[in-house]
Formats: C-alpha cells, structure tokens, sequence
C-alpha cells in the first residue's frame, strides 16, 4: 500500500513503519509528506497541508499518524461510540482534524480521499517498545495511575528503560527502537491486547483501511 507517516520524530515514524506493516500483512510504499512535524501540538497544526498535499499531489492510499497521550485523557472504548468526541482526547482531537479537512476536499487521482489511520501511544511511543518484555507497563497501568492520582512511571524512566539514558541521540533513538518493534512483526496482537485504546484504535484503522482501499474502484 502507498502510505504517509506522521509522528512526533524520524524515530518514532520508522518505528510505526514497521509495526504498520506487521498488521497489515504487507509492505508499505512510503510516500513522504511535504512537512514534517516534532512534538504535539505541531503535529495537529501540520496535519491539514498534509492531508491537502497528500490528496491532490500524490497517490498515497491513506496517511498514518501517531503521538503520544503525555498528561492527556486516554483514548478509551467509550470514545469510539458514534458521534462521541472527547475534546480533550488527542486521538479524538486528530480524527476531528481529519473529518473537518476532508470534508472539503473534492474527489483527486481516482479516489474519493485520503484514507485516515491514528493511534496514541500511553503515554509516550516508549512503552509500546517496552511490551512484551515489562509487564509492568501498560494502558491499563497508566489509566489506573491517572485515577488515582499517581503515575507508575514516568515518561523519563520509560526512555531510560528503552534506551538507557533519558536522552538519546537521534540515531541511538532509531537503533533501539527498530530493535525493540522487530519482536512484534510476526504478531503485534500482544500490542493490540495491552494498548487497546491507542494501539488497537490504529489497527482496527488499518485493516478498515485495507478493505476500504482494495475495494475502492480504480481509474481506468
């Protein structure tokens, strides 16, 4: 499939690469957007150019974004009821990004749009890394930790787990994640089942991705 990623560092975008792949079964053709973004909320400012770049000046299929939750409401079940927004929930926030700049645009390059995929990391794109090997770390952790007042780890400690210092250079930043997100190739359903609400919230848009591009008619 011909996709864009957008995230919060050139780390993290290779990293989702892979796990991307992983659930759709397939390779993805990279297509690269025309900005880029480093931290929330830029990734929120730059995502319309994108999305308007992507559908009249590419062939990109879809478009993947992924940032991380930090202090925010986690993107929960109850969030995915129709017509349910949480104004505070940055994966509610970005497909609502998504629907107001789509809904402008006229169908280009034989499709009607640019297909939409988001996920949030809890609380940080760290401890998707971290599954399979801490039990410790979890969205079910995390969300326990925010209602009671208390956080079982921080965003620091969880990049010293990773990386083995609080802050990594770029290349080391790619070295150990790539590493770490090999393990889920063969299956990310361990990732689906720990992070329902941000990783499984993009999985489920990918494969709905899937089946909506293969059925989509084609331009003769």
């Amino acid at each position: 499939m011909k996709l864009a990623l957008l995230s919060e560092s050139p780390a993290d975008e290779l990293a989702v690469l892979v796990l991307a792949e992983a659930v759709l079964g397939e390779p993805i053709h990279r297509v690269q957007p025309h900005l880029r973004a480093r931290g929330w909320p830029n990734v929120a400012q730059v995502l319309p150019p994108i999305i308007r770049h992507l559908h009249f000046r590419t062939e990109a299929e879809g478009l993947i974004v992924v940032v991380d939750s930090d202090d925010s409401v986690v993107h929960t079940e109850e969030h995915e009821a129709d017509g349910y927004f949480h104004p505070h929930c940055r994966l509610c926030q970005l497909r609502a990004v998504f629907r107001r700049t789509i809904k402008k645009l006229p169908p280009a390059r034989g499709r009607e749009r640019v297909l939409r995929c988001v996920g949030l990391a809890v609380p940080a794109i760290e401890a998707w890394y971290l599954c399979g090997t801490d039990s410790s770390v979890s969205e079910a952790a995390w969300i326990q930790g925010q209602k009671k007042g208390y956080q079982p780890y921080t965003r620091a400690e969880l990049k010293e787990r990773v990386y083995g210092t609080s802050r990594p250079s770029l290349q080391h930043e790619i070295d150990c994640a790539l590493r770490e997100v090999q393990r889920h190739r063969a299956n990310p359903r361990r990732l689906e089942a720990d992070f329902p609400g941000g990783f499984g919230a993009l999985a489920r848009d990918l494969r709905d991705m899937k089946k909506m591009a293969r059925a989509a008619p084609r331009p003769d």
